[in-house]
């Protein structure tokens, strides 16, 4: 059965640092791209970073280039994302996706396995 669970969710001040995790089990990690997404209450889900199943191309949407970083342990199955410099307008609940083949794809519905989110909050 496959799960998909993230960690590192917290309160954070303005210009702070966070580090998600998303532990994969059930499922061949190395052979999935990853992605992180987000959705803030009354907004639609946004992607917000993916990456490749080797770890060396990485996609970023405007907004968290510069700030963020993703990066994956094949080894341990596990995605991470590191946040810097965070925002007030980064508050919202992360979601950890996986999927074979959507890498390049930044629509939340392609993406097949998803994790319960942690939420992120940004004091100003």
């Amino acid at each position: 059965q496959a799960q998909v669970v993230e960690s590192g969710g917290g309160l954070v001040q303005t210009g702070g640092s966070l580090r998600l995790s998303c532990a994969v089990s059930g499922l061949t990690f190395s052979g999935l791209f990853m992605g992180w997404f987000r959705q803030a209450p009354g907004k639609e889900r946004e992607f917000v970073a993916s990456i490749n199943r080797s770890g060396d191309r990485v996609d970023y949407r405007d907004s968290a280039k510069g700030r963020f970083t993703i990066s994956r342990d094949n080894a341990k199955n596990t995605l991470y994302l590191q946040m810097n410099s965070l925002k007030p307008e980064d508050t919202a609940v992360y979601y950890c996706a996986a999927d074979p083949a959507a890498f390049v794809n930044r629509t939340p519905a392609i993406w097949d396995y998803w994790g319960q989110g942690t939420q992120v909050t940004v004091s100003s």
